[in-house]
């Protein structure tokens, strides 16, 4: 072995810029690819006897110093594990590098004094570095008083200090920090600086290798982003503060990403208080508590585009939820999924171009419509929903006309009261055989307690996509009147409208027109005969008539 000269104190070409400049996790160009046989052979190597023999060991396929530190992190990443037992119980410990070698396990001390005792075999200049870290435990907004509660290194590359913490590297420990899971994190080697401050804060501000260095108030205060925020690709989230006051029952949080990034929520453990929109690049949440006090609100992610199995959902980002007062016209129908509104996952499924971008739509007389334009040959399902027993399912359906005009659809809806509803969107391949699938929703709302619109006709399987009702829409006539229809159908030979008599309408271009007397029946059929040849006829609509 070489001897290592003393560590240098970091001097000006140490330091990186803060915040981060939103380039690179790390503080040193690294392609993890080529690391791929330098690991495998490190993960293999079962030296317990001596640091000096594993050393000698770990360095038989190393050549460049990067390429020792990363043989030596590799090895106690997946060879040390945490001492939950001995974390408790401080003063039986020894952090000797050779005690935790043979024990193979240690805290925080254990891990950075052997890291360093390992490198120095090697020939490389390592430090071992105090400070306060938002670890395990952590709350949101705390503050740091006292000693140092954890260790990590700074080692010596390429003519630039880097920093590493081996520990959080090698793995977790649960809530109730009894047990430790093997979990191997990249991100905590040679993490960049400006990211590595963001949960490490040293003793000795030299040591933050940023200009300009935080004070201890600021790290308090900064949002703690947990190493899944940067491996997953995002890049800020909205505010930057850890602890958001309500403004009029309301808090807004954005989160800004790469691109095609899944989110979701959870306020006291639920996402039923909050409007969450993916856009194309993150994602904006509104939350409106329901009670007042103190919530505890978390974010996840994942990828879109689901490659390994452990792409679960993941927390991101945590923020505490003062809430002052409550907005309880806000109060959200229990039947709305999140995200809200349509989003690039809705465009990936085939609506494109929608009329209303927004995820809440309000109407002040209980009527809205929206188009979108279809990319594929999908059928669509829709229905209406809203706390409470006012709409029984097949009437959450009757709730939404669906009218097709080539590649466009146009959904009406027609509220049966005031309130707050949830307009659920399904669509399946025409071709495809099975269940429709859900895509997405809207919360539609109206405050206008004079609303009461009646469902719209019931439509019959032989009701086709693109025939289209132009009157009546309601699919409640009123009794003992002349109602005059018109409907657009193609492909039919003659339509009939029974009543307590039968009339037939007469066909001008693509409509058919005319007039029944709803006197002395509870029903209205229309039907039709899709061949003159023929001497039956389908029902395709079904009216209701007021009773008197």
């Amino acid at each position: 072995f070489q001897k290592t000269e003393a560590p240098r104190p970091p001097g000006a070409k140490d330091l990186h810029a803060y915040p981060w400049d939103k380039s690179s996790l790390k503080s040193m160009p690294v392609d993890l690819q080529q690391f791929k046989e330098l690991d495998a052979y490190a993960l293999e190597v079962n030296v317990k006897n001596s640091v000096e023999e594993l050393v000698k060991a770990l360095l038989k396929q190393a050549r460049t110093d990067l390429e020792k530190v990363r043989a030596i992190w590799m090895w106690i990443c997946h060879h040390i594990e945490y001492d939950v037992v001995g974390y408790h119980n401080k003063s039986q410990l020894s952090s000797k590098p050779r005690d935790v070698l043979q024990m193979g396990k240690s805290i925080c001390e254990g891990y950075a004094e052997l890291f360093e005792h390992m490198c120095s075999l090697a020939g490389i200049q390592c430090k071992k570095l105090l400070g306060h870290a938002k670890g395990h435990g952590y709350k949101t907004g705390q503050t740091f008083t006292g000693d140092s509660d954890h260790a990590w290194n700074a080692v010596y590359l390429e003519g630039r200090w880097h920093l590493l913490d081996s520990t959080w590297g090698s793995g977790s420990v649960d809530d109730s920090f009894t047990k430790f899971t093997y979990r191997y994190n990249e991100f905590y080697f040679l993490t960049h600086p400006a990211l590595f401050i963001n949960n490490h804060f040293p003793d000795n501000s030299n040591w933050q290798l940023l200009k300009p260095t935080l004070t201890l108030k600021e790290f308090e205060n900064n949002m703690l982003h947990s190493s899944n925020f940067y491996m997953l690709g995002l890049l800020a989230a909205h505010p930057e503060t850890p602890i958001i006051h309500t403004v009029n029952g309301k808090a807004s949080v954005s989160v800004d990403c790469r691109s095609g990034t899944l989110f979701m929520f959870k306020l006291k453990g639920t996402d039923e208080q909050g409007l969450m929109t993916l856009k194309k690049h993150g994602m904006k949440l509104d939350v409106y508590p329901q009670k007042t006090g103190s919530h505890k609100l978390e974010i996840f992610a994942k990828p879109s585009k689901a490659e390994a199995l452990d792409d679960v959902y993941k927390c991101v980002v945590e923020y505490v939820v003062e809430c002052e007062s409550v907005d309880k016209a806000m109060r959200f129908p229990k039947d709305l999924h999140q995200p809200v509104g349509p989003s690039w996952f809705s465009e990936r499924q085939g609506f494109l171009r929608p009329s209303h971008r927004e995820p809440v739509l309000h109407t002040n007389d209980g009527r809205c419509s929206l188009t979108f334009t279809l990319s594929k040959d999908i059928s669509v399902l829709t229905s209406l929903h809203t706390d409470g027993s006012s709409l029984a399912e097949d009437m959450g359906r009757r709730h939404v006309l669906q009218t097709h005009r080539r590649s466009q659809v146009e959904l009406k809806v027609h509220l049966p009261h005031a309130g707050n509803f949830v307009l659920k969107i399904y669509s399946k391949k025409k071709s495809d055989p099975g269940n429709y699938d859900y895509i997405f929703n809207y919360l539609i709302r109206c405050l206008n307690t004079e609303v009461k619109w009646p469902a719209f006709p019931q439509r019959y399987s032989k009701w086709l996509q693109d025939y289209e009702i132009l009157e009546p829409l309601s699919g409640l006539l009123p009794a003992n009147r002349n109602v005059r229809f018109k409907l657009k159908m193609h492909g039919v030979a003659k339509v009939l409208v029974q009543a307590e008599n039968t009339y037939p309408l007469t066909q001008n271009k693509d409509c058919w027109e005319g007039t029944c007397n709803t006197s002395g029946c509870r029903e209205v059929f229309v039907m039709v005969h899709e061949n003159a040849n023929h001497s039956f006829y389908s029902h395709v609509l079904k009216y209701e008539v007021e009773t008197q």
